[in-house]
């Protein structure tokens, strides 16, 4: 019976001794293995044998990027203003083997290295440039923490302000200092939509002048266009009776010719036919009939002869 107890503890013994020389480690962190108290290797991701008694894992480490938040800290600036500025660090292992065996806590020196040398910039800089120039403190932050922390293997991603905390006084003369700002940009601005309107008030009136001015100087084209059109109209109206006329005397003419023919030279007889001619020509309103002198004397003896021929008739 005492055999099969040590037998079983045996077997129990051996078993754990064999669990316990199987590791596994996670993605994302690596173990860190002594042996007999000295550095021996660095297991990465996966399963893997140690022996046991004799490796022993020193430490855990994340090699995924990691976030370190610092504390609000009082920092005095270069006009001796008290302000309070809180930091927010990412950071990532990239050698295990510094990160344990070069410092004893690779997070405090991480943390005491931007508080000291956060000190040392902001001193340097007055109250207003310590508020506008946040990305030149995380900057100059990075460059010196980051070199600090090369000698254990630990690189900085960024430094990142996460606040600045003024006095209480300065911070309603801020305050009283922004309001009065907006109000000038509000008044600046009030001015300038003034300006603007007036400008393309002034902008509308000049060009309805200017359309004015064209309207009327098209309409003075379009009467001048349609006296002219009329003046065409009347000269060829003018023109038309003239023609009319001309042909009308024409006719007569032609008609006196064709009686003379017809019934001789009788001196008589032409008389008449001038006469009738003349009176033919004289029902028209729009003639004129201008006679010359010698025309105007005979006009008695041409009526006289033509009353003569009526009474023969």
């Amino acid at each position: 019976m005492a055999g099969k107890i040590i037998t079983i503890i045996i077997l129990f013994i051996v078993i754990s001794t064999l669990l316990s020389s199987i590791k596994v480690v996670n993605t994302g962190y690596v173990f860190l293995v002594e042996r007999f108290g000295q550095f021996h290797r660095i297991l990465e991701p996966g399963w893997h044998l140690v022996i046991p008694f004799a490796d022993y894992v020193r430490k855990k480490i994340s090699t995924k990027q990691q976030i370190l938040d610092i504390q609000p800290q009082t920092v005095i600036t270069k006009d001796n203003v008290n302000i309070s500025i809180d930091n927010v660090i990412f950071y990532k292992v990239l050698n295990a083997k510094d990160a344990v065996y070069n410092i004893e806590d690779y997070k405090s020196g991480i943390v005491y290295s931007t508080i000291t040398n956060m000190r040392n910039i902001v001193g340097d800089m007055s109250l207003d440039e310590v508020l506008s120039g946040r990305d030149r403190i995380n900057n100059k932050l990075l460059q010196i923490v980051d070199e600090i922390t090369d000698a254990y293997g630990i690189k900085i991603l960024s430094v990142e302000i996460k606040n600045i905390i003024p006095p209480a006084e300065i911070q309603n003369a801020m305050e009283k200092q922004m309001k009065a700002e907006r109000d000038k940009r509000a008044t600046i601005l009030q001015a300038e939509g003034q300006k603007q309107s007036q400008i393309e008030k002034a902008q509308g009136e000049k060009q309805a002048r200017i359309l004015g001015a064209e309207a009327e100087k098209e309409a003075n084209i379009r009467r001048a266009e349609g006296l002219k059109e009329s003046q065409l109209l009347e000269a060829q109206g003018k023109a038309e009776a003239i023609r009319a006329i001309a042909e009308a005397q024409a006719e007569a003419v032609r008609r006196v010719n064709a009686a003379i023919i017809e019934s001789g030279t009788d001196e008589r007889v032409i008389a008449l036919k001038q006469v009738e001619a003349l009176q033919e020509m004289a029902k028209n309103p729009a003639n004129k009939l201008i006679l010359p002198n010698e025309t105007l004397s005979s006009l008695g003896n041409i009526a006289a002869i033509a009353d003569t021929l009526k009474m023969n008739k």
